[in-house]
């Protein structure tokens, strides 16, 4: 059996959680601007490169708006993404990172929002 391929390839993808917690405005979260950013990516032509994909739910439910960055070579997650410039910074970032053909490091601003969701197995002990 030959291996799965794919005829489009792409630089990395773009999770934006909005589903049971990040983005429920009614239950106090900070709103996710869905439609803003779908518009974006089309208007500055990142989809066939870089992939948006808005999800229901990644976790963890207790940080609002989590965004995942994923490509060949990793993920990294962001938590608490809750202002329009952030999401404007991820798009710039998008942007610069198609016209590199690569994907760059994340803006400094959006550093201090990296987020470490799993367990280190090493750390953690059994009775």
């Amino acid at each position: 059996m030959s291996p799965v391929s794919t005829k489009r390839t792409v630089l990395g993808q773009l999770t934006v959680c909005c589903g049971c917690c990040c983005g429920d405005v009614g239950r106090g979260r900070p709103a996710v601007p869905v439609e803003w950013l779908k518009t974006e990516w089309r208007r500055r032509g990142l989809l066939k490169k870089i992939q948006l994909t808005i999800s229901g739910c990644v976790g963890p439910c207790d940080v609002p708006n989590v965004v995942v960055v994923t490509c060949g070579t990793g993920t990294e997650w962001l938590g608490k993404i809750t202002e329009l410039s952030q999401y404007e910074a991820l798009v710039c970032w998008a942007s610069r990172s198609w016209q590199e053909g690569m994907l760059l490091p994340l803006p400094e601003g959006l550093r201090a929002h990296r987020l470490d969701p799993f367990t280190d197995p090493r750390a953690t002990s059994r009775p």
